[in-house]
């Protein structure tokens, strides 16, 4: 199994994550987080003075699936988040070693 951790802009959410039930992954986990990479922030104006906005809004989407899965959901993150902008942010995958549904017990594929 692997899980898919993709930074993405706020307003991409809702194209990612109909594109994301459509290809039939029922469980997603979406955090707002705040970072910065390349784009390094930018300057605002707030009652007259200007201000350094390090830490830009940004959403995490986490998804845990089967191996045999992975390229095409990938393929499809991307393709949803893309802007062609500054800061559209990056996919990360990692191993998976094992599952456990609670509810259940249910181990491996099958907890997810």
């Amino acid at each position: 199994m692997k899980k898919i951790e993709a930074i993405i802009k706020p307003f991409k959410l809702d194209d990612v994550r109909e594109a994301v039930q459509e290809f039939g992954i029922s469980g997603i986990t979406v955090t707002e987080v705040r970072g910065f990479g390349r784009q390094r922030g930018h300057a605002e104006i707030y009652r007259g003075a200007e201000y350094v906005v390090d830490f830009l809004p940004k959403i995490k989407i986490e998804i845990v699936v089967p191996e045999s899965k992975l390229s095409e959901l990938v393929r499809i993150i991307q393709s949803k988040a893309h802007t062609g902008k500054i800061g559209d942010g990056k996919i990360f995958i990692y191993n998976v070693e094992d599952a456990v549904r609670i509810r259940t017990g249910e181990m491996g594929e099958q907890a997810i």
